[in-house]
C-alpha cells in the first residue's frame, strides 16, 4: 500500500505518516521508483499511533507502546510502564491547565481593577 493509500484508510496525513516513520513507529519498504510501500497492517498500527496521540500522548510516549501497536491497544492490558507514561503525561496536562488557569485569573483581576468591574470576561 503506498503513501496515499495508507493516509486515505487512516485520516492521518502523508506528512505524519512520514513522521511517525521518522520517529521509529511505522516502516516501510521503498519500490523502485523509490515509493514508500506499507503492510497493509500499518492502517491499524497508524490508527493506533491517532488514538494515543489525540489522548495527549507525544510520539516519545507513544514509543512505549510499540508491543501493543499492531493490536487493539484500547482493549490491551496497560503494564506498569504504559501506565507511568500516561500518568506522567496527564500530571503534565494538569500542571499546565492548571497554569494557564492562574494566568487567566490574574488577567481577569487586572481587567477588573482597571475597569472598577465594568468589564466582565466571557466564561
Amino acid at each position: 500500500m503506498r503513501i496515499g493509500e495508507l493516509a486515505a484508510a487512516t485520516g492521518a496525513s502523508p506528512r505524519a505518516l512520514r513522521h511517525y516513520e521518522q520517529a521509529g513507529l511505522l516502516t516501510s519498504e521503498r519500490a523502485a521508483n523509490g515509493y514508500r510501500l506499507y503492510d497493509p497492517g500499518a492502517v491499524v498500527r497508524v490508527r493506533n499511533i491517532r488514538h494515543l496521540v489525540d489522548a495527549g500522548l507525544t510520539l516519545d510516549d507513544v514509543r512505549v507502546f510499540l508491543p501493543c501497536l499492531d493490536a487493539d491497544v484500547t482493549a490491551s492490558a496497560p503494564t506498569g510502564r504504559t501506565l507511568e507514561v500516561a500518568l506522567r503525561r496527564l500530571r503534565a496536562m494538569d500542571e499546565r491547565i492548571a497554569a494557564q488557569i492562574a494566568v487567566r485569573d490574574r488577567l481577569a483581576g487586572a481587567l477588573d481593577r482597571a475597569t472598577g468591574g465594568r468589564v466582565r470576561p466571557v466564561a
